[in-house]
């Protein structure tokens, strides 16, 4: 049972001096109908726009676009994902204003807003926890059951919560999301096999070149998704490259995932000498250009794969056009995902109950959190009668009792209070969590019934 907190109080009521009859309570007892906050989730996937779109849609400044959403949006929790697959924003406001939202989406990416308004999906309420849940659990994921997903959610969530973005509706249903997507992986077979981006393009490889051992393979790119590249081909024995524009950061990513550093610009130097490319990082620019894939094939006579693993794309679409240059993005990886969903249906059924079974307990919480703030106010309000009164009584019987018997009495005070009020309190409770459509209705009644702070002001 969830307690509402007891206030401190003096545990010598009749010793204490400055203790009067007539102390006035505070003003902070008013007791208001709780104004919940709202979800609201609005992206772009995967699923609804090629990677060529998808990266015009993500947030150059990250902190920037959330403090806007927060101050110009006038949402008061935020949490921005982005993944080389999707851009999202979640937010919870009492009134969230989606106009507001798709309108400083389109600012903060140099868009239109007609653009942002065709291409954002829009969800709310406990549509925007499902899908949370299901991303987590790689259920949404364009490789189903992929690992690399929940780390994603969880470092978004964890960069909002330490910047003071996300609050305790968004913290509550993030830390869920996490917990459930442990649970799915742990529980079902849906991350077993070949899951993550990494490692499918190490597969497309593997099925183009056959066996990798012998091949020149470069791996461009020190972060998460790089790291998934990396342990695919560690797992096959295979050698390679790792660079980086920051040499520091190539040695000491090659350091932890294995790989030999290169220095960058030499790296771009021996283009000519590697069968494949994996590009996986971030930049403003072009990395891997036209100019550089074609002078360096001038130089080879075999053929050269290279994928684009980034968002936003860092190998320049020209490239494609090469001959004897198959270039793989993630557009193409899409394909493979059908086949994927199929050989994992048993799971992905699996993974769902879980999830079912987590929205009934998290929607539960989420309206146990409309009312608390209300029965918080309750218990407060009548903690204080309760101090106030017990302070009369300890004047009254003045040093006819001792300690002892003041601790006694002052615990027997906290018992009816809370006996009186707990059995009410705790019905509704249930009551909320049976009928959210009198939800509304039972806060404004239960605001006007405990209104102690009138006859308290007339005292």
């Amino acid at each position: 049972m969830l307690k509402a907190p007891r206030l401190n109080c003096c545990k010598n009521g009749a010793k204490t001096d400055n203790m009067t009859a007539n102390a006035a309570p505070s003003r902070t007892t008013n007791i208001k109908p709780a104004n919940p906050l709202q979800l609201v989730n609005a992206r772009i996937t995967y699923r609804n726009a090629p990677i060529h779109l998808l990266e015009k849609f993500t947030f150059k400044d990250p902190s920037a676009a959330h403090r806007a959403f927060l101050e110009s949006a006038e949402f008061r929790e935020c949490v921005i994902l982005q993944t080389c697959n999707r851009v999202e924003v979640f937010a919870a406001s009492a009134e969230p204003d989606e106009k507001k939202l798709l309108a400083h989406w389109a600012h903060l990416a140099g868009l239109s807003t007609k653009e942002v308004e065709d291409s954002v999906e829009i969800s709310r309420g406990k549509d925007v926890l499902l899908h949370l849940l299901k991303l987590a659990s790689g259920l949404d994921s364009l490789v189903i059951g992929e690992d690399q997903i929940i780390g994603q959610v969880k470092r978004a969530f964890e960069f909002s919560r330490k910047n003071g973005y996300a609050g305790p509706n968004l913290s509550m249903v993030f830390d869920r999301a996490v917990k459930v997507g442990s649970r799915v992986r742990t529980a079902t077979g849906i991350n077993k096999g070949s899951v993550s981006i990494g490692s499918t393009a190490v597969n497309i490889a593997e099925r183009h070149f056959g066996n990798l051992k012998d091949k020149k393979i470069m791996l461009i790119g020190s972060g998460e998704g790089a790291a998934l590249v990396a342990k695919a081909l560690s797992q096959r024995g295979v050698k390679f490259l790792v660079t980086s524009r920051t040499f520091d950061r190539a040695r000491s990513f090659a350091e932890t995932v294995a790989g030999t550093p290169i220095l960058f610009e030499k790296a771009l130097d021996t283009l000519h000498e590697i069968d494949i490319i994996f590009v996986a990082t971030t930049a403003p620019y072009y990395l891997v250009t036209f100019d550089r894939i074609e002078s360096a094939m001038r130089a080879r006579k075999n053929s050269m794969m290279i994928f684009d693993l980034s968002n936003p794309r860092t190998v320049e679409d020209k490239v494609a056009s090469l001959s004897k240059v198959r270039l793989i993005d993630m557009d193409y990886i899409a394909e493979i995902v059908e086949k994927n969903r199929r050989s994992r249906s048993k799971e992905v059924q699996s993974a769902e109950k879980i999830i079912d079974t987590e929205i009934k307990s998290v929607d539960i919480i989420m309206k146990r959190m409309k009312i608390e703030p209300a029965i918080v106010s309750v218990f407060r309000s009548v903690d204080l009668i309760r101090e106030r009164e017990l302070k009369k009584a300890f004047l009254k019987l003045g040093n006819r009792v001792g300690a002892d018997e003041s601790r006694v009495i002052e615990q027997m005070s906290y018992a009816i209070a809370e006996g009186i009020l707990s059995t009410p309190m705790n019905n509704l409770r249930k009551e909320i969590e049976t009928d959210e459509e009198q939800a509304e209705a039972l806060m404004k009644l239960v605001a006007k019934l405990f209104r102690y702070e009138d006859k308290q002001d007339r005292q």
